[in-house]
């Protein structure tokens, strides 16, 4: 009793001590974790406390300053106490390592069920999310306090400091290592919880992989049927019994109201399947007299045909199966197979609607899919003919499992519709073969052509091997794979031509509407402002996007019977987008997408800026105009290292790593990599001021043509000749070149014209302008204009000087225009008729034999005329005497 209330008494005055501190301390203090002043240390005296700090003090009664004994020893600073907020995130992890152990535990046991793995795994995404959350939160308060205690900078060690920073650098060492060390408990439960995640998705594919290879009896081995033959009699007492609990149950729950339920439901059920069967197809409005509908309108049909066939269907099944649960006239063993009967029933129903959808058999005009009319009714039959043995099987191994048949009755019913299975794909296969429709369709033997058959060689070989597959495995003993083969190639079939149905509707309904004249198209480009060009490009992209994420989506599907869960699909997802460590090297692909964004921003705000300066700002300064263009280029630059090192310091690149890069890259300069960096930053100047651009008609030296490629190293030009030149980039920036649509694309032609001297000058000039007014491509502002560059003998030279509208017709305009020039000014006289009659020879440099040659012909014709002679008073022979001399007379002065 003693030693009960002095216990008592003493937690008594612990309790009052630590309020009596707590009040004591300021606010911040507390939070900090302060330790006891000297003052209050001189007033206590240490007591021993079980589990708690040994240096606490409490004091004692009666004791007054003067009489407390002093400490012999220094006492050493006490451990400031734990912050709230730590204590709080302290006792989250504390939850969460309790749930984990838990899910550990029953994950790591012997006897682990697929229940108890799926129990495990529902739920552990939103555990490790918190301790993301958790982790992300404490980030910047260990930043802040790692950055608090690098303030007071290191210990001394020669001499002692000041109390003050002493407490201070007690108290944040202690908040770095708190935070620190539960930012590390936090890590170390994420990789627990990933570790939960492996074992479970490693024991459900080892569980899979197990029962998919399990050997069973072969389907004809005699023991198999022998047991069959043995357990018969038992399976059909079973199957009685199970006939009676119905009957049974149907007296007990049979009331009025029950049957009356049950019969609206079979009624419903048989109107929907019904008028799915004969109303839907005519509500599909797929009218014959439509010769050629456009695609458009077979995909709306095709999907009305499959919504009207499937829906109904499924409809009709629900209630059924509703109405059974509802009136419990079914015993609950049973209900399994009622739901195997009513879902094959509507899955038949689905394959016949998605095949009527897509084959239209009986009226091609309307058939989406580019088959025969022949393959379109073989193909529906088939597909019809596998979903009833699969509807079949299934509610056969259904029924076993409700009366509890034996193990032979189950494997023996598998392996039949497996086979069955196989046998109608492989007929259907022979049906698509190369020889098939050729033999039906001539009496005499088969003659190879060049037609193709109606289903490729790559899938229907996939189809032999499938199918041989199958059947080997249900005659060798894997019955289990080969059921399994079966539903997935029914699966993956509905998959693919599910895929199929919506790509093409995307590409119909999404691209189309967007890139054609629609009445979409035009209210977007109408209220958005958009060009049609922008809007083909919103929709090749749309499209594309719908593609990839319809194929992502299918794929999934696919591979889900394979053990491949979502919740591991969707990790792994966000592992990747939020970060996953390679060696030590961590790739967020978050971080990246944001670092792009934070670069995308800048380089924009930059470029708003440029405009600012070239177009408001620096014209009305009296700066000139290069030294305007000077600054916009280094306000440019200076912009995009900003915006650049914003992306890398977001990146976590820090100017250390990129001093060291930068170090290893003088480095490789100093090995001779001059020149491919010399290239490389070319490449990138060229790429980023864009002198020369993709398009461009460029001159370089002797080679002239178009851009065609602008990489970081070199430059692809294709010549006129269709030759490539590979062009360095330093080549470029250091070399002169000629960019003849750097501006613009408007280019010039001149032709040289010579006339006769003897006409008009100007008028030669007017027709000359005439002609390139009258060229389409000659652009009318600025006019072309006529040079007059040489008063020559005998002929007077012009240049016709145009320009074109793009640089590339330039060829083109001048033949033309030389075409229309000849003609033009051929009819006016102003081009001498060429020929032999008309050729002049201008020798140089006989004028003074010209003029004398003159002189004495005119003396000549002087003295003929005063002395007429006729040619009878003429002597013999002066005729011939004086023509020849007249001639070389007239040819020497020519």
């Amino acid at each position: 009793m003693v030693r009960s209330t002095f216990r008592a008494a003493r937690i008594a005055c612990f309790s009052a001590v630590l309020a009596a501190a707590a009040l004591a301390v300021p606010t911040g203090a507390v939070g900090q974790g302060a330790a006891p002043s000297p003052q209050q240390d001189q007033k206590t005296a240490p007591v021993p406390q079980a589990g708690g700090d040994k240096s606490q003090a409490v004091p004692q009664p009666g004791a007054t300053p003067q009489t407390a004994p002093p400490s012999p020893v220094a006492k050493p600073a006490p451990k400031p106490a734990v912050s709230e907020g730590i204590k709080t995130v302290r006792e989250r992890l504390d939850e969460i390592k309790g749930n984990l152990d838990g899910r550990e535990k029953a994950v790591t046991g012997r006897n682990v069920g697929a229940g108890d793995l799926t129990r495990a795994r529902d739920g552990l995404e939103a555990v490790s999310d918190r301790i993301r959350a958790i982790i992300a939160a404490l980030e910047p308060r260990l930043e802040a306090a790692r950055e608090r205690q690098t303030q007071l900078g290191p210990k001394p060690k020669d001499t002692e400091e000041g109390e003050d920073v002493a407490k201070e650098r007690v108290e944040r060492e202690h908040a770095v290592t708190e935070i620190d060390e539960t930012q590390r408990l936090a890590k170390s439960l994420l990789v627990q919880s990933d570790q939960i995640v492996d074992q479970i998705t490693n024991k459900r594919r080892a569980a899979f992989t197990r029962g998919l290879f399990e050997r069973s009896s072969a389907l004809f081995s005699p023991d198999l049927w022998m047991k069959i033959g043995a357990d018969l009699p038992r399976d059909l007492n079973s199957l009685q019994a199970a006939l009676e609990d119905i009957v049974t149950l149907f007296a007990r729950n049979g009331s009025l109201w029950n049957l009356l339920v049950l019969g609206i439901a079979f009624g419903i059920s048989f109107a929907l399947y019904f008028g799915r069967r004969n109303i839907a197809p005519k509500l599909g409005r797929r009218d014959p007299k439509v010769a050629n509908p456009t695609r458009r309108a077979k995909l709306l049909a095709a999907w009305r045909v499959l919504l009207l066939g499937t829906v109904p269907a499924v409809a009709g099944s629900y209630a059924v199966y509703y109405a059974l649960d509802a009136t419990d006239l079914l015993p609950t063993r049973l209900m399994p197979v009622a739901s195997a009967i009513l879902i094959g029933l509507a899955f038949i129903a689905f394959v016949q609607a998605l095949s009527d959808a897509l084959l239209a058999v009986g009226k091609p005009a309307w058939r989406p899919t580019p088959v025969s009319d022949a393959a379109a009714w073989r193909i529906q039959l088939l597909a019809v003919s596998i979903a009833v043995v699969i509807t079949v099987s299934k509610s056969t191994e259904a029924l076993n499992s409700g009366i509890y048949a034996a193990l032979s009755i189950s494997i023996a019913t598998r392996g039949i519709g497996a086979v069955t299975a196989a046998l109608l794909l492989a007929i259907g296969l022979h049906r698509f073969a190369d020889t098939a429709e050729k033999e039906e369709a001539c009496f005499g033997p088969y003659v190879a052509t060049e037609t193709s058959s109606s289903i490729g060689g790559p899938l229907r070989l996939l189809g032999w091997a499938a199918t041989v597959l199958v059947g080997l495995g249900a005659i060798v003993g894997y019955v289990a794979l080969s059921a399994f083969l079966v539903d997935q190639l029914i699966w993956t079939a509905s998959l693919f031509v599910l895929l199929w149905l919506l790509i093409a509707s995307a590409d119909v309904f999404i691209g189309g509407s967007l890139s054609d004249d629609t009445k979409i198209a035009t209210a977007l480009q109408a209220n958005t402002g958009l060009r049609k060009r922008s809007l083909n490009q919103i929709a090749v992209l749309a499209t594309g996007f719908a593609r990839v994420v319809l194929v992502a989506v299918a794929v999934l599907l696919a591979l889900a019977p394979w053990g491949l869960d979502s919740n591991d699909v969707f990790s792994s997802l966000r592992s990747a987008f939020f970060g996953f460590k390679v060696g030590d090297v961590t790739i967020s692909l978050s971080a990246i997408v944001f670092g792009v964004g934070i670069l995308v921003l800048g380089v924009f705000i930059t470029r708003s800026i440029q405009r600012w300066l070239e177009n408001t700002y620096l014209p009305a300064t009296d700066l000139d105009a290069g030294l305007r263009n000077s600054i916009s280029t280094v306000a440019g630059y200076v912009g995009f290292l900003l915006a650049l090192a914003l992306a890398f310091s977001y990146l976590g690149l820090s100017l250390e790593k990129l001093t060291i890069v930068a170090g290893a890259l003088s480095v490789g300069i100093g090995f001779g990599l001059q020149s491919i960096v010399n290239n490389f930053v070319s490449g990138l100047l060229l790429l980023w001021e864009r002198p020369i651009r993709v398009g461009d008609q460029v001159l370089i030296g002797d080679s002239e043509g178009i851009v065609k490629r602008i990489s970081v190293r070199s430059t692809e030009i294709q010549t006129f000749d269709r030759s490539a030149v590979i062009v360095p980039n330093s080549n470029l920036i250091s070399g002169v070149v000629k960019n003849r649509v750097r501006g613009d694309r408007t280019g010039r032609v001149i032709i040289s014209v010579s006339v006769l001297r003897n006409q008009d000058p100007v008028r030669a000039a007017e027709m000359l302008v005439a002609c390139a007014s009258a060229h389409a491509d000659v652009l009318k502002e600025p006019p072309p204009r006529v040079v007059f560059k040489k008063i020559g003998d005998p002929f007077l030279e012009f240049d016709l000087i145009a320009l074109v509208t793009d640089v590339n017709l330039g060829q083109k305009v001048q033949s033309d225009l030389n075409f229309s020039v000849f003609k033009t000014l051929s009819d006016a006289g102003f081009i001498p008729a060429m020929g032999p009659a008309s050729s002049v020879v201008t020798v140089q440099g006989l004028e003074p034999m010209r003029d004398a040659l003159g002189q004495i012909a005119s003396a000549v014709g002087t003295g003929a005329a005063r002395s007429p002679v006729t040619a009878q008073d003429a002597p013999e022979g002066g005729d011939r005497d004086v023509e020849p001399a007249r001639r070389k007379l007239g040819t020497a002065a020519s």
